[in-house]
């Protein structure tokens, strides 16, 4: 069962480039999406000791190997970044759009590697786990405490896996094979342990000397562990907008995962019925959406130009703000399914204080229904997974 991706599109556009990156997670379907789209070009592992270790030993030679393909496709390429000086040369000397296209999913050494070789030959796109839209377009979007708890790895969907099954071997897999190649890590327990105190913290402002005092280790190495999660694109970092609107606001990001179901099972949530009861239901459901809207930004090949707001009191708090560039559009987000009139409270205070239009604010929520009113629009969660491209 191949998926429609909404990132399809955008990538063939995007094949004008000489060299065109697709980056994101393990197991977020990269590279079924790019021998789907580019089905003449040669596909290439580096994850295959034997390709990687011709492509180490002679890049030339491993390229002029299959010089007279349609295309190459190098999968996981980071496992041999110098390539990347090769594919330069070849690209400036021959003109061949879309003839390179490479994989990979460890972020910061990819972006090291593409901004010394590839600046400006390469089109770079970001593919997440599966968006809301997808599930619905693939007509297998579950119920929403169930699609919490599943996430959005292909995998789950195309070959039945539990979450029992899927996630446990994920992060086992994920801190065994990436963990280890990255840092050294002696203690690989506490590094799970971190994890899963930062699954903890969802949608919390980042308080890195907690994190370290929980976890027993420096905040030096917090920061660092921190950091190699948002390279492998585990969790990411929402930071806040600093327009102050005569108040004093808070200056520290907030921890988000790019997938709840992974997030979920950090934290041993494993079913739709435990998950409608979870302490942490609101948290993840702010999650599912922020986390949404990252994905429909880079599904169209753009940056993502979201942040939160709250003043320095915390008496007032967006949970996302849209920056538009001419406008900011602030979103607030609710689990609940009922609609109550004290869910507009924030939306009506930020009206006030930035002297906003009550038309360009959203409601999102837990419900099935989408409307405006005079306070704002409201937004189902299924709907909230086109929001972004119909701003």
């Amino acid at each position: 069962m191949i998926l429609k991706r909404n990132l399809t599109d955008t990538l063939l556009r995007f094949s004008k480039f000489p060299v065109v990156g697709v980056f994101g997670p393990r197991q977020s379907g990269k590279t079924t999406l790019v021998k789907n789209v580019f089905k003449n070009h040669t596909y290439l592992n580096f994850e295959d000791p034997d390709t990687r270790d011709f492509a180490a030993s002679d890049p030339k030679g491993f390229l002029k190997e299959y010089e007279n393909s349609h295309g190459i496709i190098l999968d996981e390429f980071q496992y041999v970044p110098q390539i990347l000086s090769y594919i330069q040369l070849e690209s400036d000397a021959k003109s061949r759009p879309g003839y390179f296209v490479v994989t990979g999913s460890q972020n910061f050494l990819m972006n090291q590697a593409v901004t010394q070789s590839l600046a400006g030959r390469i089109g770079i796109l970001t593919l997440l786990p599966l968006s809301i839209n997808e599930l619905e377009r693939n007509e297998i979007l579950p119920v929403l405490n169930q699609l919490i708890v599943k996430g959005g790895y292909p995998r789950i969907y195309t070959e039945n896996f539990s979450n029992e099954e899927f996630y446990p071997s994920y992060i086992h897999s994920y801190v065994e094979r990436d963990i280890r190649q990255l840092i050294n890590v002696e203690n690989l327990s506490k590094f799970r342990k971190f994890m899963k105190l930062c699954a903890a913290r969802i949608g919390q402002l980042l308080n890195v000397t907690d994190l370290a005092m929980n976890c027993g280790i420096t905040q030096k190495t917090a920061e660092s562990w921190l950091s190699i999660l948002e390279a492998s694109y585990i969790i990411f970092l929402l930071s806040p907008h600093h327009e102050n609107f005569n108040k004093r606001v808070i200056k520290k990001p907030k921890l988000f995962f790019y997938d709840t179901g992974l997030a979920g099972s950090l934290l041993g949530l494993t079913s739709a019925k435990e998950m409608g009861i979870s302490s942490f239901r609101g948290h993840l459901f702010e999650n599912l959406i922020i986390a949404d809207f990252y994905k429909q930004f880079y599904n169209q090949g753009l940056p993502v130009p979201l942040y939160f707001w709250r003043d320095k009191n915390g008496y007032i708090e967006i949970d996302c703000i849209v920056n538009q560039g001419t406008r900011l559009v602030p979103i607030e987000i609710k689990s609940g399914a009922t609609i109550q009139s004290n869910l507009f409270n924030s939306l009506e205070r930020w009206n006030e204080l930035a002297q906003a239009d009550p038309a360009n604010g959203y409601l999102i929520y837990g419900g099935e229904l989408t409307q405006s009113r005079q306070k704002g629009n409201i937004v189902s969660w299924e709907e909230a997974g086109s929001l972004i491209k119909n701003l």
